[in-house]
């Protein structure tokens, strides 16, 4: 299938950049999350944005069950879509569980990338020994039967906490808008490639200059998974945004445009 059919990919920003970003949204939202973030860089960089596959306005007869069983396979997506709209490597700003299938990405094809931001990352939801990812196996197993047998009540019911923004609450309301339009079955077939999943093992083999950015207060996302990807990445930085959810490209966007810009410019990109 045509890659900008499959991903409902939008091209926009300078024309004559030299300079490329791609924005790649988390579980359950779709391209416009990044609406408060892209002005800030429409004036330097050709920007990139797109849904994944069953989400937003993607194909979503490209949903393959089979194939989209493991964030790899979003990671080649990601791929195509830098071969085919981007004229050079990219900076990557991923968020969540784009921030993973980026890195996936930037390890199969370090070449494409320049940068990566990676907002609100985890690459293991599950505690592991020392290793604090938020959520006992048990608690992922009982969430992954609530989104199988009941999706659109626990979208309701989660995303003004996992939105946090408390002084925001129409921010809430939009992403348990934007949960509930997801394809049930899709979402709660992502939700295990994006819970289930471990990709720890490749944060030393990323060699791409990475900006962690994080909430001070993520209901999904403890400090320690931020010093624990930090410290396992060569040449990656950690700041973290006075902000409380999981999205702060939305309920703070000031700062988090800011952190990115300086990131940017340090390293020259």
């Amino acid at each position: 299938m045509d890659v900008q059919k499959r991903n409902n990919v939008n091209v926009s920003g300078h024309a004559d950049a030299t300079r490329t970003i791609v924005f790649a949204h988390g579980f359950g939202c779709d391209q416009s999350m990044w609406r408060f973030l892209t002005p800030a860089f429409d004036e330097s960089y050709r920007t990139i944005l797109f849904d994944l596959a069953g989400c937003g306005s993607s194909a979503r007869d490209a949903y393959d069950f089979d194939k989209y069983t493991s964030l790899d396979a979003f990671a080649n997506d990601l791929i195509d879509i830098i071969d085919t709209f981007a004229t050079g490597p990219v900076v990557l700003v991923g968020h969540s569980v784009s921030a993973t299938i980026g890195a996936l990405a930037a390890v199969k094809a370090p070449e494409k990338f320049t940068a990566l931001v990676l907002v609100g990352a985890s690459f293991s939801f599950i505690d592991d020994g020392d290793y604090i990812g938020g959520f006992t196996r048990a608690d992922i197993d009982e969430l992954l039967q609530t989104l199988n047998a009941n999706y659109l009540g626990w979208a309701s019911a989660s995303a003004p906490a996992i939105m946090g923004a408390p002084e925001q609450p129409d921010l809430g309301l939009e992403f348990a808008d934007s949960l509930c339009r997801a394809d049930p079955t899709i979402a709660a077939h992502f939700a295990r490639s994006v819970f289930l999943s471990d990709n720890r093992a490749i944060l030393p083999r990323i060699t791409t200059p990475t900006l962690i950015l994080q909430s001070s207060d993520d209901v999904l996302v403890p400090p320690s998974v931020g010093r624990y990807i930090q410290a396992h990445i060569q040449d990656s930085v950690l700041r973290v945004i006075d902000n409380i959810g999981h999205c702060p490209h939305l309920s703070a966007p000031a700062a988090s445009i800011d952190a990115t810009l300086a990131f940017l410019r340090d390293q020259g990109r």
